[in-house]
């Protein structure tokens, strides 16, 4: 994928077919959303299984609702706003998948006779088991978000690189780093510079000229931040992704 960044940020290069499908469907084309949801159920499924830490098959609901989250990117992408369509999808199911599974834990933990319980067994009160599902979920996330530091440590490492080095090396002005992200994710969503930079641990800097408008100066001075970025853009870590994802901009 080339991102539709190539045509409004660097102002070269075509947008990819998912973010075509996607505006066209906005359009109210009904075949570029069949197509949609046709071509990319393994994206779902594969995104609602990384939430899950399971295999996702058409007869999960799961399924169905990362399908519908899905739907909803479809109608809610703005390509202005909006990375990549796909990251914009994977954003809306994950955060789907994760509201029906907060759901469902409540459902279970909670039955509906609590508060009738509540006097009789000592069950806390119903906001103070809502508290504390919400205080297990946070401490669950700070765990997983520990883990995958750890986790982007180890990836940073085999470039010569630490997780402290992307605050140190990312670029002071706001223009500046925002062209840095946009070539990040031109790395990540372009196959052959993904594995040009795994093989090499190296930016693929003369192909990358070619397409920007930006210098290779200007490549070559931010290389270790637009390489880490790349890294995390290209990695699992989602927990990560979503918390630095502000912080990358």
């Amino acid at each position: 994928m080339l991102l539709s960044v190539l045509t409004g940020y660097f102002g070269r290069g075509n947008k990819n077919n998912a973010e075509n499908l996607a505006l066209q469907a906005q359009n109210g084309d009904t075949d570029a959303m069949e197509d949609l949801l046709l071509s990319y159920s393994p994206f779902m499924k594969k995104t609602a299984g990384q939430v899950c830490k399971r295999f996702i098959d058409d007869h999960d609901e799961e399924f169905s609702i990362a399908m519908s989250a899905f739907h909803e990117a479809v109608n809610g992408f703005n390509e202005e706003q909006n990375a990549s369509f796909l990251t914009f999808a994977h954003m809306v199911i994950r955060r789907r998948i994760i509201d029906f599974i907060r759901k469902e834990s409540r459902r279970n933990e909670f039955p509906h006779d609590f508060h009738g319980l509540a006097e009789e067994d000592g069950y806390r009160s119903g906001i103070d088991a809502s508290a504390s599902v919400k205080y297990y979920s946070e401490q669950q996330n700070a765990a997983a978000r520990k883990e995958e530091i750890a986790e982007y440590e180890r990836i940073l490492s085999d470039y010569g690189m630490t997780f402290q080095d992307l605050v140190k090396v990312s670029p002071s002005h706001e223009d500046a780093r925002s062209t840095a992200v946009q070539i990040a994710q031109l790395v990540a969503e372009t196959e052959e510079y993904c594995q040009f930079l795994q093989n090499k641990k190296k930016l693929p800097v003369k192909e990358i000229e070619q397409l920007v408008e930006v210098s290779r100066k200007t490549i070559e001075r931010n290389r270790k931040y637009i390489i880490a970025v790349a890294l995390l853009m290209m990695s699992d870590l989602h927990h990560l992704k979503e918390y630095l994802k502000e912080r990358l901009r």
